[in-house]
């Protein structure tokens, strides 16, 4: 199998990493019961960032296929 990566499929990977990082940083803020942020900001960043884990995966697996 050849490699199947493109640079834009890695930037979706990376986003979606990042994203994932967010939302795990987030829900441990949130869990101390005093979030550096505040709340309000730190559960804004926690819904923003799930749903964008899965579409910038999604996207990232969706190129990466097209390349096959």
């Amino acid at each position: 199998m050849t490699d199947v990566m493109t640079p834009k499929s890695g930037v979706f990977l990376a986003g979606s990493c990042v994203a994932a990082i967010a939302a795990v940083g987030s829900i441990f803020e949130l869990s101390s019961g005093q979030p550096d942020w505040g709340t309000l900001p730190t559960s804004v960043v926690l819904a923003v960032s799930i749903p964008l884990v899965g579409l910038l995966f999604y996207a990232a697996v969706k190129d990466a296929r097209a390349n096959m």
